[in-house]
Formats: C-alpha cells, sequence, structure tokens
C-alpha cells in the first residue's frame, strides 16, 4: 500500500522490487536494469496520481501489450494510493538518495550540497528522461513525446552526420601523406618532392532513398519513423523521400523545414490511400519503373514497413532483386521486429530477405539509432 503523504524513497526501491518479483512470477520478464529505470521514473511523478504512476511503470519495464493485463493484475495488488483528507502533492525529487518524498530541499542545505551539484541531479534528471523515451515503444508515445523527440533528433542526427567515413579524400592541410600523387606532383618538378600531398577520411555524405510504408497497419509507427526521416533529410542532403500504400508517392517536394509534427500533418493528409491498405509489390515496382535514376552505386535504400502486403508478392521478389543490383545497400526496417518472437513469415518479407543487406528493428529511437551506421557512404 503507497501512501501519498510521505514516502521514504528507500521503502519505494523495496516497494518496486516486491512488485517486480510479483511480475516475474507471473511469467512477465522483468530485468534489474528495468526496476533501476523505474525507480528513476518514479521519483520524477506525482505518486498521487494512481494512472501517472501505472504509465511510468508500463514504460520504464519495457512492458510488452501481450503482458498488459496480466500487468494491471498485479499492479492493482500493489499499487493502491491511500489518499488523506485532502489531497497532497508529492514534490519531484531532483535523485535518489535516503530523503522522505514531500521534504523540499532548502537553498542552503546543512549538509553541504552546492548549487552545481544540484544542477548535476538536474542534468541527471534530463538525460533519464532522454534515455527513456529512446527505449518507449512508438505504440505507447503521445503528442508530447512526438515533440520532445523532435528536439532530441535535432541533437544527435546532425553528430551522425559529421561522421567521418573509411574513404580518404584529398586535403590541404594535415593528413596522411599520399605518396602516390606526390610523385605526380612531383613530376612537374623535375622528380624532384618539394611537397607532400595529403588525404584524410572524408566527412561522410550518404546518398539516402527513403520508402515509407503508410498503410494501416503502420499507423502507431508511421508518424514517428517520418519524423526520424525529416530530422535526417535536414542533414543529409541528398535524401529522398517517398511513401507507398496502394500506390506510390514522391514525398521530397512536400518536406520544407520547419515544425516536424505540422509537415506530418500535411504529408498525411496529402498522401492517397494513408492507412489504407498496402501493395508492396506493386509500389516497389513503380519506384523501379519511374525512379531508377535516383539509385546508384552509393545509394543506401531503406524500407520501412512491416512486409504485410495484400498484392502480388512475387513484385516484390523482382523489383528488390533490381534494386539491389543497382544500390550500395538496402536496409529494411520493420517495426515487428522489435519483439524477440517475431519471424519474418509473411509473403512479402519472405520474397524480400534475400536482397535485403540489414534488417532490424524500428519500434524505439534507440532501434533507429543502431541503423545509422549502415547509412554511411
Amino acid at each position: 500500500m503507497i501512501r501519498d503523504d510521505v514516502i521514504e524513497v528507500d521503502d519505494l526501491i523495496v516497494h518496486l522490487a516486491r512488485f517486480a518479483g510479483a511480475l516475474r512470477e507471473g511469467g512477465i520478464a522483468v530485468g534489474i536494469g528495468d526496476e533501476a529505470d523505474a525507480a528513476r521514473a518514479l521519483v520524477l511523478i506525482d505518486l498521487a496520481d494512481r494512472a501517472e504512476v501505472r504509465r511510468s511503470l508500463l514504460i520504464a519495464l519495457k512492458i510488452r501489450p501481450r503482458d498488459r493485463e496480466a500487468f494491471d493484475e498485479v499492479f492493482a495488488r500493489h499499487w493502491t494510493v491511500e489518499e488523506p483528507a485532502a489531497a497532497r502533492h508529492v514534490p519531484q525529487l531532483p535523485a535518489l538518495g535516503r530523503r522522505a518524498i514531500g521534504q523540499p530541499r532548502p537553498a542552503d542545505r546543512p549538509d553541504g550540497v552546492t548549487e552545481r551539484e544540484s544542477n548535476e541531479s538536474r542534468g541527471s534528471l534530463a538525460y533519464s528522461r532522454e534515455a527513456a523515451l529512446r527505449r518507449k515503444p512508438f505504440e505507447e508515445c503521445s503528442a508530447r513525446d512526438l515533440a520532445d523527440m523532435e528536439q532530441l533528433l535535432a541533437r544527435w542526427v546532425p553528430r551522425w552526420a559529421a561522421r567521418r567515413s573509411r574513404r580518404l579524400a584529398p586535403v590541404r592541410g594535415r593528413g596522411v601523406p599520399h605518396l602516390r600523387r606526390s610523385f605526380r606532383k612531383a613530376l612537374a618538378t623535375g622528380g624532384e618532392m618539394l611537397s607532400l600531398a595529403y588525404r584524410a577520411r572524408a566527412i561522410d555524405n550518404p546518398r539516402i532513398v527513403v520508402l515509407c510504408d503508410t498503410s494501416g497497419s503502420m499507423d502507431v509507427h508511421v508518424r514517428f519513423l517520418l519524423a526520424f526521416v525529416l530530422a535526417l533529410k535536414r542533414v543529409a542532403r541528398h535524401t529522398e523521400v517517398f511513401a507507398f500504400n496502394t500506390a506510390l508517392t514522391r514525398l521530397t517536394p512536400w518536406l520544407s523545414p520547419g515544425n516536424i509534427a505540422s509537415t506530418l500533418d500535411r504529408v498525411s493528409a496529402g498522401v492517397p490511400g494513408w492507412s489504407g491498405g498496402t501493395r508492396i509489390g506493386d509500389s516497389l515496382s513503380e519506384f523501379v519503373a519511374k525512379y531508377a535514376a535516383l539509385v546508384g552505386r552509393r545509394t543506401v535504400i531503406v524500407i520501412v514497413s512491416d512486409g504485410l502486403d495484400r498484392g502480388d508478392t512475387s513484385l516484390v521478389a523482382s523489383a528488390m532483386r533490381e534494386l539491389s543490383a543497382k544500390a550500395r545497400r538496402i536496409v529494411w526496417l520493420n517495426p515487428l521486429s522489435g519483439d524477440p518472437r517475431y519471424e519474418p513469415t509473411a509473403k512479402a518479407m519472405q520474397a524480400a530477405m534475400p536482397f535485403i543487406d540489414r534488417f532490424g528493428p524500428a519500434h524505439t529511437l534507440e532501434s533507429l539509432e543502431r541503423i545509422l551506421p549502415e547509412l554511411a557512404a
């Protein structure tokens, strides 16, 4: 039983451990790391708000949709709130420690806590929020989460864009001596090597083509996936973006700098068949027929789809074969593959698999972050 007036943090952790143990006894996989994430989350919220506690535990403990009914049964037994006559708000804590929730920290603490340490604690909370957001499944995300993700993407996608590739390119400044070019330069001075030519690892300038499934089965994921793609396009100049469902739509001319949410609203309203059926083979074949010139030996093709198709799957294999022959690499991101039990048994997915260079999940920001190295030039 949890009271909302005074709660010792250590008591809260003990209670959380018992709750996690009860979940495991009920067949729900919860790890020690998940418990630590849950403890950090609980000190950031109003513990008197039972719905907020439930939502935070669902996210921090990474409860899968199939386990929610069992989770709710255990939650009902362990997280009832005894409210006093006058409901009190439980203030947020800057960090875990042996201090009662409900006791604010004075400006001049007798234990010598400095302003710098307080700022570091706030920074730790911000990091915890960011870490939780990166692992939060898109199907559980809210409109506020989308706005927070936009800020997060705006920070780490440019860092990826500044990565050095493995390719060496000529430079005028410091670098690795390029002997062949140095000898060629010496020919102009009668064979006397007056200066060396150098080369260094070039900045990645990837050429990316994104084909995003906007059918009904992708509806809970597609806005967050397109937010990722839009952030990517801002820093990777040679990026083409297409939407497909029962037909193919080129989105590149529609995408402009600005608020991601408003751009997504405009795109979803303008794409025919948004949240409808899927014809992956027809759409890929249309791309090959109309836009094959966009694909070259340095192009990485990213297909974002759950592979559920109502059309002719033989077209999937023939289109993928042609794309594989032209592109540097094909990456297929499937939100369903975030479930460890997932197997690519859908016919369209089976037809595509022989031509995919990297197959991975696309259900969280963390999963999308892992595929960024695959997009390098």
